[in-house]
Parts: C-alpha cells; structure tokens; sequence
C-alpha cells in the first residue's frame, strides 16, 4: 500500500547507520544528525501489527514536534527540523539508558502492583487508602531501565541508578528537574484542551558538547495516558473505569479477538474498514492533544515524498 509507510531502505548522503525500532527507523548523518521517520507501524503488546495505520506516523511525529516547541524555553530539545510531516532531524545524542516515567495517578502499571500489596514502586513509597485512577498527592518519579531490543523495560530506584553508575549523580538531579518541569507544562496544555496527563516518559541524551536535551516522542498517544477531564470525579466516586485517550481501543479490540502477543496466539485479521477506524481515532487523538485540526499530508507515494524533503534539505 503506497498510502502507508511500514518500512524504508533509504540510502542518504553521509549515511553511517540505520536503526530501525518497533515504530521508528533513525538514519545517523555523518555522525552529526539523526534523521528520525516515523513509520505506519502499529505495536501492541511488544508485537508490530502486519498492516500499516494510515497517517499514524505524522500524527505521532507533529504531536512530538509541537509539544517539543511547547517546552524549549523549559527544557532544551534534540529536534533541529522536521523537513517531511513523518520526518525529525535532530543532533546525534549518547541516549541515557534510563527512561524518566512520572505519573501524577495510579494508573497501568503502578496500579498493577498497589493492587498486588506493593506501597513502594522505584524506591518510592504510595499512600495508603488509595483507589486506581485516584491522583497522587504529588507526581512520582519512577524510571525504568532500558531494555535492549526483545527484553522489558525494569522498574528502578533512584539509589540503585546511582549505586550502579547508569547516570551521574550530577546529571540525575538534572534529569529529575527536567522530568517535573516538563510534566507540570504538559499538565497544564492537557488542562486546556480538558483533558488530564495521567502519567508518561521522557527519554533524555547528551549532545557531543555534553549538553543534556530532551530526545525522541514526548507527549503522545503512544508515551503518554490521557483522562478526559470531563466527569473523572464523578466515575472515581462511582468506581467506574475513566474514559482513555490512548491507544488503548486497539489492546482492547486485540483482547476481544483473543490476542495478548502470548506464544501460539496469531494476530487476527485486520479489515481495511477496521484500518480506516483505526485512523480515524489515531486523528482524533492529534485533534484533542493538540487543539488543531489534523491536516493530511499526501500520500500519493510517501517514500519518494520522504526521501525528496530529506535529500532537500539534507542539500
């Protein structure tokens, strides 16, 4: 399908590598820049889905992007352009191997382990007396190691990211003034579009300079839990389930048609009519994060599209 990008074999000027994630593939420049293109793909349950979503790697790669211009007078950022609706280019960065969660609510994982009994989570204790989806009095920092490629990421403490020398003590306590000041301004955009930020991840590098920026998504669908503000005190004082604004439609649909990504399940079919709803939510996520309208690039051809503002601007 011409009108979804799933994979690219692009071969530019001063190429050194190519790494290809389950969503993203990030093209290294002479060791200078990355060219980041978000793909179609769509991964559920750490299983990349066989048919591409359309429009899906713009609307993460302009959520990204705008949010990142929301927060550079906080936070600086790895992004230098973006050439190509699919497309970032930003400084090469030595990623630190620990993704930076917060969460202002118990939510997904955290409230997997305070229903198994669990009162502390990353070295970090919870309240007592708490329901899920409740907010906590203040956000917690809970990072997670990262994972190479086909193993899980891992909960970690603080103490124990510095007794183990994954990140100085020097750069934590920045990333940790990083990771608050981004998620109170990502709460406060969320807030005007009525919408809640339930709890993220940020990803942070270091420019050649030793500079620390802000790296890869911030603030989608795809990182991010979203509640619609809209009655969330109300369906907490009934114990009903919030209303999501995520990727979660997809899990569930994968669920009600017996797939959870465990040995011996197949991915079931996937209809174009059920593709095109897909789509459809995926831009509705765009319109409600972001407050504009959802504009749709051309997709006529996207990997000559892609590959002509790259060699572009590349010059």
């Amino acid at each position: 399908m011409k009108n979804t990008i799933i994979d690219t074999n692009f071969n530019f000027p001063g190429q050194k590598s190519v790494y290809k994630g389950k969503v993203r593939e990030v093209y290294n420049i002479n060791d200078e820049v990355l060219v980041m293109i978000a793909t179609d793909r769509l991964s559920a349950f750490d299983v990349v889905m066989p048919k591409g979503i359309p429009y899906k790697g713009q609307i993460l790669n302009q959520i990204a992007t705008s949010m990142m211009k929301a927060t550079e007078d906080l936070v600086p950022n790895w992004l230098i352009a973006t050439p190509d609706p699919n497309v970032a280019v930003g400084h090469l960065c030595e990623p630190f191997k620990v993704e930076m969660v917060i969460r202002g609510y118990l939510s997904g994982h955290a409230a997997r382990e305070y229903k198994a009994g669990k009162r502390v989570l990353c070295g970090v204790p919870m309240p007592d007396g708490m329901k899920e989806n409740d907010k906590f009095p203040e956000p917690i920092i809970t990072p997670a190691t990262k994972a190479e490629m086909g193993n899980h990421d891992e909960d970690i403490s603080r103490e124990d990211i510095l007794k183990r020398g994954i990140v100085s003590e020097e750069d934590y306590v920045i990333l940790e003034d990083y990771t608050r000041k981004l998620f109170q301004r990502g709460t406060e955009i969320a807030a005007g579009r009525g919408l809640i930020l339930v709890d993220t991840k940020y990803e942070f590098g270091k420019t050649k300079e030793g500079k620390i920026v802000l790296i890869d998504e911030i603030h989608t669908p795809d990182s991010s839990r979203y509640f619609y503000a809209n009655g969330y005190q109300e369906r907490q004082d009934r114990g009903e389930a919030q209303k999501q604004l995520s990727k979660e439609f997809v899990r569930q649909w994968l669920i009600a048609n017996k797939f959870q990504g465990l040995p011996g399940q197949s991915v079931p079919f996937m209809s174009d009519e059920y593709i095109g709803t897909v789509s459809e939510r995926y831009i509705e996520l765009y319109e409600n994060i972001t407050g504009d309208e959802f504009i749709k690039a051309n997709v006529t051809d996207i990997q000559k599209r892609i590959e002509e503002n790259v060699l572009e601007y590349l010059g």
